[in-house]
């Protein structure tokens, strides 16, 4: 459980300094998402999720 918080907190760190470092960039960034197609938006996030699961595969084994 331990290693869930601490992936969940990373997450966030990063997520962080990416608006941080980069904010008018992120803001034209939700504005793209926003006239995106649901289905584009579900389709590159399961593919995201399936690169990060092949990922923690690989890492963990």
């Amino acid at each position: 459980m331990l290693e869930l918080f601490s992936a969940l907190a990373l997450v966030l760190v990063l997520e962080g300094l990416v608006y941080a470092a980069f904010p008018e960039q992120m803001k034209k960034l939700l504005a793209s998402i926003q006239s995106t197609p649901a289905s584009s938006i579900r389709a590159a996030a399961l593919a995201c999720a399936g690169v990060g699961l092949v990922l923690l595969w690989l890492l963990r084994s």
